[in-house]
């Protein structure tokens, strides 16, 4: 596996936010996740946005953080917020998703970002349990969606408190992305 930055504009990362939009469609039978975003907003030092291809050369998952401040949408300063985490069906069950939302969080720690939030509903239990088993927790509503009942909002520390572990940051289970431009090999 190879997980490569990209620009949230590239034709992988279009095709891979099309299918997770046809998903989101299905889910929640609508038209899927209407959060204004765009290529700037994933772009270094602000953000990040990742592509994980398979031994073949096919995009297979996606994931990307964006820096927020406190604003009237609910965000505090130094928030870093996950966007557009998916993993196609057929390449589930390989723990990609854990591989990617560590090294979206290993980048925003880098980029001293303090904490990591994200949103995501009702309807798509396997995330919920994703981020609650990385170390979530439940968080006030946030973003374009906090007003609705379906949806669920989640945070965790990127920095460890003073006097805890020599004041590292906590070690993460995947690669770091290489100079927040490389590419992290799997």
């Amino acid at each position: 596996m190879n997980i490569r930055p990209s620009s949230f504009g590239h034709p992988d990362a279009v095709k891979l936010n099309d299918r997770v939009q046809l998903e989101y469609a299905e889910r929640y039978g609508d038209e899927g996740d209407v959060t204004p975003l765009d290529p700037g907003m994933f772009e270094p030092p602000l953000g990040l946005y990742l592509i994980a291809y398979d031994d073949e050369g096919t995009p297979v998952a996606t994931g990307g953080w964006r820096g927020q401040e406190k604003n009237g949408l609910g965000y505090a300063d130094g928030d870093a917020e996950i966007k557009r985490m998916y993993v196609v069906p057929e390449a589930r069950g390989r723990g990609l998703s854990r591989l990617m939302l560590a090294a979206l969080e290993d980048d925003a720690r880098a980029a001293g970002r303090t904490r990591m939030v994200l949103e995501t509903g009702t309807k798509q239990p396997e995330a919920i349990s994703l981020y609650v088993s990385s170390g979530y927790e439940p968080c006030v509503k946030f973003g374009h969606y906090r007003f609705d009942e379906l949806s669920r909002c989640y945070a965790k520390p990127l920095t460890v408190a003073a006097g805890q572990a020599g004041d590292e940051p906590a070690a993460s289970a995947a690669p770091a992305v290489a100079n927040r431009a490389g590419t992290a090999v799997l």
